[in-house]
């Protein structure tokens, strides 16, 4: 609701009066930051000329010193930053809250913190403890947990600000409503080439996952469209805020493809925090797994299947699934129990290990390691025993190790031998199994299980510094994935998100995403987000039919734009052309997304002659989203404002492939072509 003119023109001196202490501030924080970096550099300089004259107590203490006023002058350096960000744009929302005492505060919401020169507040960071109010409430009883206790009061006024160049736009009043004036102007914009940050329209479930601090652990189902993606990234944002001794290389976003993470890339920085560590499951096997030329992406593993290019279908499902797991681990169990020393060693006359002994040591001492590093530390041992405590002899002692054992350092070997022992549930011939094992880029599905073998039996690389993962589109990862992503970031907290709907993995799929509470330490807390902000209504109701939801509640207002169906076309090329040059007339994005990467490239080269449009892969990092084609599994996560569903007749959309479907449909905000 629009305010009155009177109340407008108080607003605006207001915003007079913040836009001039915040270019007070700039101008002061801008000569501060500048005069510091000087002296440091002044500092360095006088330490590094005068060393000798100082003893190694006196060069500690100095070291000390830089490093603490290095550490003060970069959080002032980020401050600065953060005040430059929002120059132009200095709040976005503010709420009139009464406290129990009767005490009236008003708060004005930023993306950071304000203060005048008395170190009053000003402007309060989006993510400080009050501010929830305005996401959680409706005007009336209220309260919000804050490091001292839980304050409760009444909230009297809920207002929200349209800003532009310093000067005030457009005031509102508002509830929490979903379909208030801000957030349907939000939702009737055209997207952009890449996701932007949501602080002024954030809602009452997507704020419950953002300011979790109770549960170590989050597992978030939403459906299409309902922001898990931007929910996540504010969720960083705002554990960076709250969290001591948090910093954005502690973090690490697991996403789907290198499409997604450059599609992500400025959320962050328009909230004013660094980027995170970012990489793909498939980054880590292929860092991993060393004894193979590649390995085999996800994509082109699922690509597989719905190009109907998988001969063992069967045989890729037992890989992908959770029985696997028991049988892969009993039968490395039952490897490590076998594994023994069958010889003496002697490096010398003097310097001799019975059998006996050295399976002491592989089976009980040293029987906490996986196994190929227990053969290392008795290599230490041994050189450390019979050379005075030294390591020199290491190697020496690990070769005459190696000669006497019955096992050896041979994964490929030994992972060809699950399938040929009792333990494999699927009997193959050896040739069968050569053709997977020879490959010299290895697929994905053995990947997995490779990865997982090499971390059995030498160690997972462990990645203490994480501690928060963030995974996106979880409903791809199998349980082995969870596993081993467990195991090596065993002190990182995880915030889980993905959609059942959307699975695109044709050999796995959860009944309920609840089901990976129980794969991590400390407590874990499952959520849903049911409200999607991303399509039409139109669009939502056909979407539901594909897959037969009732549950999805469609939050943008009707645009009268029926689904346009085409079929049985006398000119597919003329037919393309002009949907197209008709949805490019009243849209920023289109795109054709098809159920393959075949029919993509035979779309493209259809259209190329014709149209200024791109070819998008997983590889692909950087593209524009005014025309692309896109296979329907490298689409996830993406959305554009209109799109058309190409499928060839002799390609269509089989009854188990519904989910694919979905995801392609779910990426369209206002307007939807079925082509088939």
């Amino acid at each position: 609701m629009a305010i009155s003119e009177v109340e407008f023109k108080k607003e605006s001196k207001i915003l007079d009066k913040v836009g001039k202490l915040l270019n007070e501030t700039i101008e002061a924080l801008g000569f501060d930051v500048n005069k510091e970096e000087e002296d440091l550099v002044e500092f360095k300089k006088m330490i590094w000329e005068d060393a000798h004259s100082f003893d190694n107590m006196e060069i500690a203490q100095a070291k000390l010193t830089t490093d603490e006023e290095e550490n003060r002058a970069l959080k002032k350096k980020e401050y600065f930053k953060k005040l430059l960000t929002i120059k132009k744009k200095p709040y976005f929302a503010s709420i009139v809250f009464k406290d129990e005492d009767g005490d009236i505060f008003n708060i004005y919401m930023a993306l950071t913190y304000l203060k005048d020169k008395d170190a009053n507040n000003i402007l309060y960071d989006w993510r400080s403890p009050i501010c929830s109010l305005f996401y959680d409430y409706e005007t009336g009883p209220c309260e919000y947990e804050a490091p001292g206790g839980i304050f409760k009061g009444e909230l009297k006024r809920k207002r929200q600000y349209k800003i532009a160049d310093d000067k005030l736009v457009g005031v509102f009043d508002n509830s929490l409503n979903i379909d208030d004036e801000v957030l349907q102007e939000v939702l009737a914009k055209e997207s952009n080439e890449k996701m932007k940050n949501v602080v002024n329209t954030i809602q009452q479930e997507q704020n419950k996952v953002i300011r979790n601090l109770t549960d170590n652990n989050l597992i978030v189902q939403g459906i299409a469209g309902s922001g898990k993606t931007t929910v996540a990234l504010h969720r960083i944002a705002f554990l960076l805020y709250r969290l001591k001794n948090l910093s954005s290389n502690n973090i690490l976003i697991f996403s789907p493809n290198n499409i997604f993470t450059e599609y992500i890339s400025e959320v962050l920085p328009s909230l004013g925090e660094a980027n995170t560590l970012q990489t793909t499951f498939n980054d880590y096997l292929a860092a991993f797994i060393n004894e193979y030329k590649d390995v085999e992406t996800f994509t082109s593993f699922i690509s597989r299947y719905y190009s109907h290019k998988e001969e063992y279908e069967e045989l890729v499902k037992y890989k992908q699934s959770d029985e696997i797991i028991d049988d892969f681990t009993n039968y490395l169990d039952n490897y490590v129990k076998k594994a023994k020393f069958l010889e003496d060693i002697i490096e010398d006359e003097k310097n001799v290990v019975l059998k006996d002994e050295l399976n002491e040591l592989l089976h009980y001492k040293y029987d906490r390691l996986p196994l190929f590093e227990r053969v290392e530390e008795i290599a230490s041992k041994l050189s450390a025993q019979f050379y005075k405590g030294s390591n020199k002899k290491k190697a020496t002692f690990l070769k005459l190790l190696k000669k006497s054992a019955n096992f050896e350092k041979d994964y490929k070997t030994i992972y060809k031998d699950f399938y040929l022992s009792s333990f494999c549930k699927i009997k193959l011939p050896e040739a069968t199994i050569n053709s997977f094992i020879k490959k010299a880029v290895l697929n994905y599905e053995d990947a997995l299980l490779f990865a997982y073998l090499k971390g059995y039996l030498e160690g997972f690389i462990y990645e203490g510094t994480i501690k928060q993962v963030i995974i996106d589109e979880a409903q791809d990862y199998n349980r082995l994935q969870y596993l081993i992503i467990s195991k090596i970031f065993q002190k990182a907290d995880f915030t889980i998100l993905g959609d059942i709907n959307q699975n695109i993995n044709p050999y796995y799929k959860y009944d309920s995403l609840e089901e990976l509470k129980d794969l991590f330490k400390g407590e874990s807390k499952y959520l849903e987000l049911l409200k999607t902000y991303r399509s039409s209504p139109e669009i939502i109701a056909y979407t539901n039919k594909i897959l037969n939801l009732r549950h999805i509640n469609a939050i943008r207002r009707d645009n009268n734009k029926p689904i346009v169906f085409r079929k049985n076309l006398a000119n597919l090329k003329e037919s393309l052309v002009n949907d197209i040059k008709t949805l490019q007339d009243e849209y920023k994005s289109t795109a054709i997304i098809t159920k393959d990467e075949k029919e993509a490239l035979k779309i493209y080269d259809l259209l190329k002659e014709e149209l200024e449009i791109s070819l998008v892969d997983a590889d692909t990092k950087n593209f524009k989203k005014e025309l692309i084609i896109i296979p329907a599994y490298t689409a996830k996560g993406l959305e554009f404002d209109s799109v058309i569903i190409y499928n060839d007749r002799d390609n269509s959309y089989r009854n188990n492939e519904r989910n694919l479907l979905y995801v392609a449909c779910t990426r369209s905000q206002h307007e939807l072509y079925i082509y088939n």
